[in-house]
């Protein structure tokens, strides 16, 4: 079964966000953070997405700018090789 990563969008929060969420679910923990390159859209160091597990659920917090910012709907990603979608 293929794995499905809910994505959290936000415009600059995103640190903020699963620091909150870390503080309301203890066993929670970052996996990894991905950081705006030198010639990024963004200025360097800038946080760009955190992978991060609650109960055993693994998120992703995206700072998506001002043109995707939070809202009530979340994006889904589900990572597979190529040729393993039907069709």
């Amino acid at each position: 079964m293929r794995k499905i990563t809910p994505f959290l969008w936000f415009d600059g929060q995103a640190e903020e966000a699963v620091a909150f969420y870390l503080s309301v679910f203890k066993d929670g923990k970052i996996h990894t953070t991905t950081r705006s390159p030198e010639n990024g859209p963004r200025p360097a160091g800038t946080v760009m997405t955190i992978a991060f597990e609650l109960q055993g659920q693994q998120f992703v917090a995206l700072n998506g700018g001002p043109s995707f910012p939070f809202t009530n709907a979340v994006s889904l990603v589900v990572n597979c090789t190529a040729g393993c979608l039907p069709g």
